[in-house]
């Protein structure tokens, strides 16, 4: 429990000294008034401008707010706490209130809206993206890399780790657009399958909201081919030495069959190195669907990120890069749980 404490203090410091850098390199890039206004903007605009959102201040007091903000226990004079959008609970204190709150990610250069409410809606449809790809690389992933680790040293096994091998070295963006290409336009006819898509479409009057499901099926399998590779071999590796084993052993001898032995006794065994994998490559495919969810026009964190890059909406840029770390710092939290849960061997000192 103490080394997972002292872990956790770790990746906060690390969050922190991310805030810090990111802070610091945006204040290199071009000025916030510039891109609020036309270039016909009077003075006082962006003088105003400027007040309004503390730009006028020194940079240290600049950093001070933006963590102020950040921070779910935060503290605004009354004039300031009505500007924000807060939400959470408040106590005044004389000429000053007192939040406990939500991390306040500013407002969007370009739409006015709170970043924190984009991001989220936005991550919706990348968490669902990311989970279909994962349950796609677990699916085929462990079955194949059972069969190969049976099979080892024949015609299949080798099939198998040289298709998985072909897999590991195709990056995702890459597949995105042989994916789409692919099955999205010389196939469709068969496929049926559009090259581009969301979660949810309007219809034709632009009203109500349509689920199509058939649109995450090839983003997902773009984004799913990496982790579904490795997760292969990781299976196959890890199968090929428990059952070696003599437990494997004893449990044949006493009348189980091969797949009975495998599956009751050698695979439990193997799942460890999985679980911390699984982990990892969940975090690897909320960054990697960046490129993956702007190819296929996928509402979610990495198309919102891309276009606020275009368009200079920094808040959003710095917001979406906060966000990421943060669900980073929860996955490897959860992850050191799981394993510890998992495997009772595991001891934390």
């Amino acid at each position: 429990m103490r080394s997972l404490l002292k872990k956790s203090g770790f990746l906060f410091s690390v969050l922190l000294g991310l805030v810090l850098f990111i802070f610091v390199l945006f204040q290199a890039l071009p000025n916030a008034e510039e891109m609020l206004t036309s270039q016909r903007a009077d003075a006082k605009t962006k003088q105003a401008i400027v007040a309004e959102l503390g730009l006028d201040q020194p940079l240290h007091l600049q950093a001070l707010y933006y963590l102020n903000d950040l921070s779910p226990v935060s503290c605004y004079d009354t004039a300031s706490a009505k500007r924000v959008h807060l939400t959470g609970v408040s106590l005044k204190m004389g000429s000053l209130e007192w939040w406990l709150k939500f991390p306040y990610l500013r407002t969007s250069f370009q739409t006015k809206q709170p970043v924190g409410g984009m991001l989220f809606q936005a991550f919706v449809g990348t968490m669902i993206l990311a989970m279909a790809a994962m349950l796609i690389a677990l699916a085929i992933g462990i079955p194949l890399g059972v069969l190969a680790a049976m099979r080892q040293g024949k015609w299949i096994d080798h099939s198998i780790v040289g298709l998985s091998a072909m897999g590991i070295s195709m990056p995702s963006f890459f597949s995105a657009m042989l994916f789409s290409w692919l099955f999205g336009f010389v196939w469709h006819e068969y496929t049926h399958l559009p090259m581009t898509g969301s979660l949810w479409e309007l219809d034709e009057l632009g009203e109500n909201k349509m689920w199509m499901w058939g649109n995450m099926i090839l983003p997902a399998l773009a984004l799913g081919i990496r982790p579904l590779a490795v997760f292969i071999q990781l299976t196959r590796n890890t199968m090929v030495e428990m059952l070696a084993q003599d437990f494997v052993r004893t449990a044949k001898a006493k009348g189980l069959s091969q797949w009975q032995a495998t599956f009751k006794h050698a695979l439990p065994n193997a799942m460890n190195p999985l679980i911390t994998s699984v982990g990892g490559w969940f975090s690897s495919l909320l960054a990697g669907s960046f490129f993956t969810e702007y190819i296929f026009q996928w509402r979610g964190l990495g198309k919102v990120t891309i276009e606020a890059l275009q368009q200079s909406d920094f808040p959003v840029v710095m917001g979406a890069v906060l966000f990421t770390a943060c669900v980073f710092f929860i996955l490897h939290t959860v992850t050191e749980w799981l394993y510890v849960w998992i495997d009772p061997r595991v001891r934390y000192e």
